[in-house]
């Protein structure tokens, strides 16, 4: 099998083909600066700490493991863009400057491997694209269509299991991604990796906060669990690069679009519903799960609106949307060390929103619309059994991007 990736948009932040081999750097600077602060205690102190010092060295050595294992996704060129017929690239070459965002995302992007693929994180999978998954089979039942003509996008599919697992059960299948770092990582383990648990990470190993024990900051994964070369899925799977509101443009083109931890991910979420609604064939479904956490809320120079659950009902009625299904509390992780001290986790959104499978049908609901306009909204706020019931998240966790 080889998951063609589609360079649809060369918008891409291409700074992390350099950032992420240069993650041993910094992730070095890290460590050598608590080191050198342990140097400077006490000799009594020290010796307090002689433990510590060995679990320092730990943390080097699977740091250097973590950076073999970079170089071996970074050996294969086919994502690196190229120009006057260059194709030679220095991978210990260090830039000149690397943003602090790009390192976190390179970092992030080591858990997220774990987080899709490795089974440690299976239940955090299960959390997150069990419903999906069962709801986009219970609408097209494998019984009354052919699969492979059912064509569902999965826009933010990130390290791309959960395209691949829709693609496993014979969906044609297609994952968007923006990220450079994880259209790299997922590349290597849908094409690249060749047998099951091929490859050790360890992607907590820069947390140094909230650890019980030595051994929790310096654990193991071994990925990819299951091995897409090995396994090819039954239905068509690709992935496209690029950002998903200039990508996707052409109406009716999908029977689904699946999204999973994303609708956050915009400037103004209302762009990602009208181009969902847009591009869904007359009839298609749209099944969303995930928080509002709403990434650009907080971030110097950035524009962000962040409508809560029940401004969001009213926005994707009043677009066409038919709400078949809605509710909260769908306790789900995100990239969490399952070992650490702080156990966060969401109280996320699920529904199923259909768009109207002809014009008499649209035209009724937005008169059904245009009267809930002139009343006062609904109380959404409702217990859990019930549609359209709003539980928003406890202690809410750092969303990794």
């Amino acid at each position: 099998m080889n998951v063609h990736v589609q360079q649809l948009i060369t918008k891409i932040n291409l700074s992390g083909l350099t950032c992420a081999n240069v993650l041993v750097r910094y992730a070095y600077i890290r460590v050598n600066k608590t080191e050198a602060y342990l140097n400077s205690l006490s000799a009594e102190d020290q010796r307090l700490l002689s433990k510590y010092r060995s679990h320092l060295d730990n943390v080097r050595g699977c740091i250097d493991c973590n950076q073999s294992v970079i170089c071996e996704i970074l050996r294969d060129r086919v994502l690196y863009p190229t120009s006057d017929g260059d194709t030679d690239i220095e991978l210990d070459e260090a830039p000149e400057h690397v943003r602090h965002g790009d390192m976190d995302q390179a970092q992030s992007t080591l858990k997220l491997i774990a987080r899709d693929w490795s089974a440690e994180c299976a239940i955090e999978r299960e959390q997150s694209y069990k419903p999906i998954i069962d709801s986009i089979e219970e609408y097209y039942k494998p019984s009354d269509y052919k699969l492979n003509e059912i064509k569902i996008l999965v826009p933010g599919a990130g390290l791309g299991r959960l395209t691949y697992e829709l693609a496993c059960r014979g969906y044609a299948c297609e994952g968007n991604e923006f990220s450079y770092f994880m259209l790299i990582a997922s590349n290597f383990v849908l094409n690249l990796c060749d047998y099951e648990n091929k490859h050790v990470l360890y992607p907590w190993v820069h947390q140094y906060v909230n650890n019980m024990r030595r051994a929790d900051q310096v654990a193991s994964v071994r990925f990819p669990d299951v091995c897409p070369v090995r396994n090819p899925p039954k239905g068509n799977i690709e992935m496209a690069a690029g950002d998903f509101l200039e990508v996707y443009k052409s109406p009716n083109a999908y029977n689904c679009v699946a999204t999973c931890f994303f609708i956050d991910c915009a400037n103004n979420v209302i762009d990602f519903v009208r181009t969902i609604y847009r591009i869904l064939v007359p009839g298609g479904i749209w099944v969303n799960l995930g928080p509002l956490l709403y990434h650009y809320s907080d971030i110097n120079g950035q524009n962000s609106i962040e409508p809560t659950y029940e401004d969001l009902i009213i926005i994707m009625e009043s677009i066409g949307f038919d709400i078949l299904s809605s509710r909260s509390g769908i306790r789900t992780k995100y990239a969490q060390n399952p070992q650490s001290m702080k156990q966060s986790e969401y109280q996320s959104l699920f529904w199923v929103c259909r768009k109207p499978s002809n014009d008499y049908e649209k035209a009724q609901q937005t008169s059904e619309a245009k009267e809930r306009d002139n009343k006062e909204p609904p109380d959404l706020i409702v217990n859990q059994s019930n549609d359209h019931d709003v539980d928003l998240e406890t202690e809410v966790q750092p969303k990794q991007t």
